[in-house]
């Protein structure tokens, strides 16, 4: 975090002075937390520092994103949401008030 500087200016008649003050609580540099944003930030410049969760190839997730993709790159049109069950309640409800609907039409 930096430190907010505050400045005054003293106005003599034929010199003009500037004093800044520093405002805040004193940084040490040599403090493990300091230390630890040095450290970070010199990753962050290398391109070294990871981020989030580590990927494990070998998880089934990582599997089931494999299939995915082989899908899609062979132009297969993937289903998104639940499956829809043809014999739930439901889905015969649905049926007999669309098919009376389209006789009325």
């Amino acid at each position: 975090m930096k430190n907010k500087k505050e400045t005054t200016e003293v106005v003599a008649p034929e010199t003009v002075a500037t004093e800044t003050k520093q405002t805040g609580r004193p940084v040490n540099p040599n403090s493990a937390r300091q230390l630890k944003i040095q450290e970070r930030l010199a990753k962050r410049e290398a391109g070294l520092l990871k981020r989030g969760r580590p990927v494990i190839e070998d998880s089934k997730r990582q599997a089931v994103l494999a299939k995915r993709n082989e899908k899609v790159s062979n132009g297969i049109a993937l289903a998104k949401g639940r499956p829809v069950n043809p014999n739930s309640k439901r889905q015969i409800e649905l049926a007999k008030k669309n098919n009376s609907e389209a006789v009325e039409a």
